[in-house]
């Protein structure tokens, strides 16, 4: 059986969470060693620490998918004295690559935050804060009337005309097309440097831009003239919306206090800290992976009543509680939750793309963070 590589399961990666999700300047992608090479084995965490790269040496991992970059600001050196060299220089030693995944696993659907929402059982849920959308594109394509059926049948198969649930989707009309080859043309009807008259179907269907260069592959393949005519229109529809956060609702009003409890078991944490009145009730909850206090008027004017998120500041925390946003803190460590998701997500995917490799959740807490 053909080995699979570091780059094929990054590409299958991508296709879930691709690097344009991420925010700008977000040092995300391979940032030791190299994807060129047989890997048999992925070991995925939260963060790359060298207990972490001990348990993938000991599991025969060649590659590590880490949610935080442990390469975060640009290095002026890499002196293997210092922790952050050392680190780079155990993975190069043992020829372990290591490909980071941060804001853009975050905002991706079934990623950081869809884990979260899952995990705390919202129903409802809807993206906090939109971040990206992708435009949508009409084409107007003037076909023959005995092609029609078959352009239409070739941009169907490549997604194009999918709205919504509805897939298919195409409007024709008919009139009549004139044209006058020159004696250079290869005519599919008429003859050069003849006018023809015939009688045309315009084919409309739309798709999301990032389908155009696809559609338009198909629409010159299956198109029997010679320099088919089309249009190419850039609609304001937006689709594939994708955002950071996520806000839904529990299935029943409860007390603050109670949900803080249910949050800190649902999440698996010795504790959380809670900032808004206990007795008060809650029902639209928000939650967000990681540092999340520039998101409170978000949360506040998307209606929720809780907002979930880690290192919440003092200063952050009052501004919260004069606007009556409840915050429920469980610390940055619930991201580690991507792990087994991550690991689930990729085996599937592997699977069901006949590539063989197993994917292993990092057995270590990398939080840093003691009760005493």
């Amino acid at each position: 059986m053909k080995q699979t590589n570091g780059q094929q399961i990054v590409e299958l990666f991508e296709k879930w969470a691709p690097k344009s999700l991420a925010y700008e300047g977000d040092p995300i992608g391979l940032q030791i060693g190299t994807l060129n090479k047989p890997v048999s084995k992925v070991l995925v965490t939260l963060d790359v620490n060298p207990k972490v790269v001990e348990e993938a040496v000991k599991n025969g991992c060649e590659l590590i998918i880490a949610h935080h970059p442990p390469i975060f600001r640009g290095l002026k050196n890499m002196r293997t004295d210092l922790p952050q060299g050392s680190l780079i220089e155990m993975c190069i030693k043992h020829d372990i690559a290591v490909y980071a995944a941060h804001t853009n696993l975050d905002i991706a659907t079934g990623g950081v935050n869809d884990l979260l929402a899952e995990a705390l059982k919202l129903e409802n849920v809807e993206i906090l804060e939109k971040t990206t959308a992708e435009k949508m594109m009409k084409l107007a394509v003037f076909t023959p009337k005995e092609a029609t059926e078959q352009v239409r049948d070739a941009l169907s198969k490549i997604g194009a005309g999918q709205i919504g649930e509805y897939e298919s989707c195409s409007f024709t009309s008919s009139g009549e097309g004139r044209f006058k080859p020159s004696n250079k043309a290869n005519p599919y009807i008429s003859k050069a440097c003849e006018l023809s008259v015939v009688e045309e179907d315009k084919l409309e269907v739309v798709f999301p831009v990032s389908r155009k260069n696809r559609v338009l592959k198909a629409l010159l393949a299956s198109h029997p003239y010679e320099e088919p005519a089309y249009d190419l229109i850039t609609l304001d529809i937006e689709v594939n919306e994708k955002g950071i956060g996520r806000i839904g609702t529990l299935s029943s009003p409860t007390m603050l206090s109670t949900y803080a409890q249910t949050v800190k078991e649902q999440l698996n944490v010795p504790f959380v800290r809670v900032v808004g009145d206990l007795q008060r009730e809650v029902k639209k909850i928000a939650v967000l992976g990681g540092d999340g206090n520039k998101y409170i008027n978000i949360a506040k004017r998307a209606g929720a009543d809780v907002l979930i998120t880690g290192d919440m500041y003092f200063h952050t925390a009052q501004d919260a509680e004069a606007i009556n946003l409840a915050i429920i803190d469980p610390g940055h460590h619930v991201e580690q939750i991507m792990k087994v998701g991550v690991a689930d997500y990729m085996t599937k995917a592997c699977s069901k793309s006949k590539l063989v490799c197993q994917f292993i959740p990092s057995e270590l807490s990398t939080e840093p963070f003691q009760l005493v």
